[in-house]
Parts: C-alpha cells; structure tokens; sequence
C-alpha cells in the first residue's frame, strides 16, 4: 500500500539484478539525489512504461457508463432488504460512475437520499435531494421526492420551510393532475399526516452529544508557541549534533495538556483494501466498502454520501467545496493519474501532492530547495550562484552582517528561527539517503521517473500553474528538461523521507450491528500524512505522550506528568508493551534507522525463553511465569513445577475453542449461557495463563459486554476495570510510517 505494488516491485528488482555491475556501482556511490534520479531515469525504457501502464489500467478510476445502472440495481436489492447502509455505499457508488446534469446521477442521489432518510441523516437526505433536482431529476418522480424533503423540514423542526414545500406540492398537483388515482391517493394522505406533524411538531433542539462533539472539535491550545506553529508555549525547539532537532517542556506539564495541535501538511487517504485488478464483470464493478467509500478524500472526515469528482469514480468528498479546493490544489493533475498511483503506492502520491502544494508558497524558496538538491549548477535559474549562496546562508551556514557572526538556524526554520507547518519545514525532514539499499532507492528513483513522464505526456505547465513569484514566467521554468529534473528529484526526496516520517492518521471505527446494545470497535489505519511539527518528536519505547486525530487535525497530548526540562517524546510504533527489546530494536533499526536508547530500552533486560508478558504461562501452584523451551520451569525458585509446552499449547487452543463458542452464543442473545461459559473459561485461563495473557483480557471483554447487555452495571464496571490495566499495556499509538 506505501510502496509499489508486487507486480511493479519484483519488475524493477529484476531489472536491477540485470544492469552491468557498473551502472549498480554508479547508482550505489550516488552521493545526492540528483544523481540517484539522473542515473536512474536515464534506465526508463518504453518497454518498462508500457508494463506500468497495463498494471495501471487494471483499476477502474474513470467514469464506466453502465456502472450506474448496475450499483443502482444492487442498492434497491439492499433497500429492499432494509440495509439502508449499505444501499448509500451502493448508490453512492454509482453517483461516481455517472456524468453530470444525466438522469443516471439524479436517479442515484434521489435513491440515496432515501436510504438516508431511513438512517435518520435528515440533513444529508435534503442535501442529496437537492443535487438530485439540480441534476434534472425526472418530472415524474418530483412529487415522491418533494414528500421527501417535507418530511426531513419536519422531523428537523424546520416547520416554516416544511409547510411552504407542502403548499408548493399541493399547487403543482392540483395544476398538473397527471398522477394514477392510487399514487395520488397515497401521496394526499402523506400530505395530511405531514401537516398535522407540523401542527404538532415543536423545534427540536441540539442533543448533548452533537453540542458535546463540537466542543471537542473546537478546543485549541492554550497559549501557541512563538517560535512553533501548531505547538503550545509550553514547549520549546532544541537541536543536538547525535539526536537532531527535538522538543522539550518549559515548564511543568500536566497529564491531559494538548501540546501540539496541527493540521497535515499533506494527507493521502488510503484505499483501504486494494480494489481487484478487472477482469471480469463483477470483479470490474466491486460492490466493497472501502475507506475511498467513507472518507472525504481531502478533510478525511467520515461522510454516508460522498460528492464525485467529475472527471473521475475514485476520488470522493465530503462536500462540494472540499471537491473544488482539491480540484484546485491538486487534484486537477492527479485526476487523470488515479490508476497510475494506485500502482505506484500512497508514498509516490503524498510525493506527489506535496510538489503540487509547493506551487502555492513562494516559488523563489521553493525553487532554491530544489536547486539545493542539484549537483549541476547550471540546472539551476540564471542566478544559481546568489541563490545557492542564499540557500546555504538560509539552511545551516554562518554568514556575518555588520562584522557579527550570525547563529545558524536550525534546519526547516525562517530566517528569523521560526519553525512552521509549510513546504519548507517539509524539505527538511532528512530523507536519509545512505541508509537506504540501493535496490530500494532503484524501486522509488525509477517509480517517480515514471510518473514525471506520465506528467510530461499529460502537461507540465500544471506543475507551475498559479505559482506565487515575483519572477517572470521565463525565469521561473528554464526549460522542460529543468523542470521535470527539479520537481523529479524533489519527489524522490518526499518518497525516502517518507519511511521515517510518514505519519499514519488513524480513527476508531465501529464493528457489529447496529442493533446490538454493546457494539466493538477497532483502530483503523485511514490515510498517511506529514506532520511537520509532529516530526519533530523523537521515539520513545515508553512514551509520556499520546496522538489522536480529527480528521487532517493530529493532537499531541501529555500521558504523563513531564518535568521541566524534560523531553517531549513520541511512540513510532515500537512500544515496550507490545515488543520485547531485542524486537523493538529490529523494528526501529530496520524502518527509522538508529539504536533506540531510551528508559525503557536501557532498563529491560531480554527475556527470549519466556516470551512477551501477553503471551506468556504460570504455574499452576505459585503463578509465577514459567520459562523455557520444550519443557517450561516455574520462575520461582522455590518451586520445582515443570510442563511441556505442547500440554499447554493443547489447554490454550481448547480454551480459545471454548470462548468461540460463548462468543457464539452472545451473537444470538443467548446471554445467560454465554456468561456461565465465559466464567468458567476465566477460571481454567486463571489457572495456567499469565494474568496479563491476551486471552485472559478478551475473556474479561467478552464478559463485560455480556453483563453491560443485560444491564448489569456495576459488574459490568468491575470488569472494564480490570480490563483497562490490560488495554493499557497492550495498545499503542499507531506507527508512523
């Protein structure tokens, strides 16, 4: 899903292992990345565009005429089966295949808006019925959708409006009498109950819960910090020569204080599951939801009825306006691309989207970063000497003003040391280029070659399109060659900082039926962004802080009391109460490239023969750990208990039998048995699993949403309680990257 995928991937390594050992050699002692991508794209043949091209081709991202028709039909079998869900995902599906101002959109929208109003989306219903109408709806089918409206206005209390859509349909009815005796039958008594709920009908007002979401959205930071965009004023911007930049508190810092608010400087959302390569009819049309179905792909917020790009099926938005600001940002040169970067995976395309971004600061900078990155300065603009000098006075060279030595900034600051959320920041996020294989920097140097010509045969005029400069035009691109160098190599640049500084935005999604009392839920991997600020948190194994996110929005908070002068730091996924050390250590060294050294890491000792606490066994006389390979030991040196692992493999896979069954029984309501089940399987865990084992924590879950479905609160409490000491051990923030 990040990088290219399989088919592209083992293409390119063979191609690698075919190249003279010279050009390896070549590629392999590349010291920039100008060099990387010169040597790289020249290895492009046609042959290696037109595979690319078949692989992209594979996915459906243009607009299929007959598609309407087919999710339109598979949505009303739905409706009719009273999956109001998953009759919008269908319809909104086909809204993607269809063109504008057709009768194949309005058709879609007016069927979704139905499936809405049954799921009591009020609000949502009376938007779709209007792009419906917008869309030339049929004249013949207005009244049942006009009814529609009516009855939302009412349901919302918005009695004025409802009664002036009831007049107007009585007046059209009664000038155009067209309708069958039956249908005008049925639509007169709908009139008549409507307009006895307006007469009834009070103003609703906001519930907690709505009032309760807003004030969460709304809450900032406190005081913001001076010298960092997005971070509170109780942190502060420090760099060392071994650990780099880093953030540390300027005071004492509460649990709970948000200490970092900041919005994505670019987001991709992730496709979720890959959809099929075509082949056939169904597998053409795929009827799944993915997050492409459910999340705007712009804001990232959660929508039932998702607005189409016109000139696309794949990209999707929560509203008109987030459809044009991504049209104008940058979707109007990805829209043609969608099967191409789908193939090439989400971090050629966040690549991608953060050069198309970067037309929007000052170009001058943006076009010094770039240079910054070519070995051959006449690449460079006329003037390459003053601004390579600029750009080396502007990233870490002292320079004197007034016979006074000026302290060098720290990298991805202005001028006057501020650190903010822009392209700049970005730049400066290390790529770390020696640390990658060279096969690796090959895959990505050749991917993002691909698509600079993929961008060369669609226009590159849209790369400098709407650029902020003070410069002429003709200064600005020197030449087409120049230009794709420039934008080529600062894309393989976002590419390899990307293994290190990608971001995952997560959100928790809700699992089961809806008519369950106590539903499940899962953290859910949405999209990959950068976060300039948020890069700036080192790793910790036992962090003292947490992230969530709201939509684009990331939020840092304190987990723990942080002292004055401490670090602020983060969890990149590694984290002590998943991994064993020598684990963790793998993980970081492999992914982000250094030793971790952090507490944690320092004060845990390797435990190979005992394995992770969540997965280890105790005696059944002392319940201390039990250790070993073949034959485990009781850790308690007092005791002589001894057992072969196979013996409690055996109990531990009756056991899981055992709670697949009571699970069973809770799917069906049969929830006395479950729990009598259930207890019994805490007490045979209880007698030869650790108390911090996986399956001692899911049995007490599995309890606790029995007994909070029959209404048994106070056990219900008991039981979260002792699972909150487990969850707490086991969860992590969601790995960067």
């Amino acid at each position: 899903m990040d990088l290219p995928v399989d088919e592209w991937k083992s293409y390119l390594f063979q191609k690698w292992s075919l190249l003279p050992k010279s050009i390896q050699v070549t590629i392999s002692t590349a010291e920039t990345l100008s060099d990387i991508f010169l040597h790289t794209s020249s290895l492009l043949q046609s042959e290696d565009e037109m595979f690319l091209k078949r692989l992209s081709r594979g996915y459906l991202v243009g607009k299929d005429p007959n598609a309407p028709l087919f999710y339109r039909e598979k949505g009303n079998k739905k409706f009719q089966e009273k999956d109001y869900m998953g009759a919008t995902v269908l319809y909104s599906k086909g809204v993607s295949h269809s063109r504008p101002n057709t009768e194949d959109i309005s058709l879609c929208y007016a069927n979704r808006s139905a499936a809405l109003f049954h799921l009591g989306q009020y609000e949502t219903c009376l938007k779709d019925i209007i792009r419906a109408q917008m869309h030339r709806y049929p004249e013949r089918l207005q009244p049942k959708l006009i009814l529609r409206k009516a009855d939302c206005l009412v349901t919302l209390g918005r009695l004025q409006e409802a009664s002036q859509t009831i007049s107007d349909l009585e007046r059209n009815l009664a000038a155009n009498p067209t309708l069958a005796a039956s249908q005008f039958q049925i639509l007169q008594r709908t009139l008549s109950r409507l307009k006895m709920q307006v007469q009834e009908k009070e103003n609703l007002t906001e519930t907690f819960p709505e009032a309760l979401t807003k004030a969460f959205e709304d809450m900032d930071l406190r005081e913001e910090n001076e010298q960092i965009s997005s971070a509170s004023s109780s942190v502060s911007l420090c760099t060392d020569p071994l650990k780099g930049r880093y953030l540390i508190a300027t005071k004492d810092i509460l649990p709970g204080e948000l200490l970092v608010k900041e919005n994505a400087f670019v987001s991709v959302l992730n496709p979720g599951e890959m959809p099929p390569l075509c082949h056939g009819l169904e597998s053409k049309w795929d009827t799944r939801v993915t997050n492409w179905d459910l999340y705007c792909h712009r804001c990232l917020k959660h929508t039932l009825a998702p607005v189409p790009c016109c000139g696309c099926s794949y990209a999707k938005y929560c509203s008109q306006e987030c459809m044009q600001q991504a049209w104008d940002l940058y979707h109007s040169v990805e829209c043609s691309l969608g099967g191409l970067l789908l193939t090439l995976g989400v971090f050629c395309h966040v690549a991608l989207r953060s050069t198309l971004l970067a037309r929007f600061e000052d170009v001058d900078n943006v076009i010094k970063k770039l240079c910054g990155e070519i070995s051959n300065k006449d690449m460079c603009l006329p003037e390459s000497k003053n601004l390579m000098q600029t750009l080396s006075d502007d990233l870490g060279g002292e320079s004197e003003e007034n016979g006074e030595t000026l302290e060098t900034p720290i990298p991805g600051c202005d001028i006057n040391g501020k650190y903010e959320n822009n392209y700049h920041a970005v730049f400066n996020l290390l790529p770390h280029t020696e640390n990658h294989s060279p096969q690796h920097k090959f895959l990505c140097a050749l991917s993002v070659s691909a698509l600079c010509r993929q961008l060369e045969a669609a226009s590159l005029q849209t790369l400098t399109t709407g650029l902020k400069s003070s410069q002429p035009k003709a200064a600005m691109t020197p030449g087409l060659c120049q230009e794709l160098h420039f934008w080529g190599v600062a894309m393989l640049r976002h590419v390899l900082q990307l293994q290190c500084n990608a971001q995952a935005v997560t959100t928790i999604q809700q699992t089961g039926s809806n008519n369950n009392v106590v539903t499940n839920s899962r953290q859910l991997r949405l999209a990959t962004g950068i976060f300039p600020v948020v890069s700036l948190l080192n790793h910790s194994c036992s962090p003292n802080t947490s992230v969530s996110f709201r939509s684009t929005v990331a939020s840092i908070r304190a987990s723990e009391h942080i002292g004055k002068g401490q670090e602020i730091l983060h969890c990149y996924g590694p984290h002590e109460s998943r991994m064993g050390v020598a684990e963790r250590q793998q993980k970081l060294r492999s992914q982000y490239f250094f030793d971790c050294n952090c507490a944690a890491c320092q004060n845990e000792k390797p435990r190979p023969a005992a394995g992770p606490r969540w997965e280890a066994f105790c005696c059944n006389r002392c319940r201390a750990l039990m250790q070993g390979a073949d034959v485990l030991s009781c850790d308690n040196t007092s005791c002589t208990e001894a057992v072969s692992r196979d013996h409690l493999v055996s109990r531990l896979r009756d056991l899981q039998q055992q709670v697949g069954m009571a699970r069973k029984l809770l799917r069906n309501g049969k929830l006395e048995r479950a729990i009598q089940l259930l207890s019994g399987c805490q007490r045979d865990a209880e007698s030869f699993l650790s108390a911090e084992h996986s399956m001692v924590g899911e049995i007490e879950d599995d309890l606790a949403q029995a007994y909070a479905t029959l209404g048994m609160a106070c056990v219900f409490i008991f039981c979260c309680g002792e699972q909150v000491c487990l969850v707490s051990l086991v969860m992590t923030p969601a790995a960067s990257g």
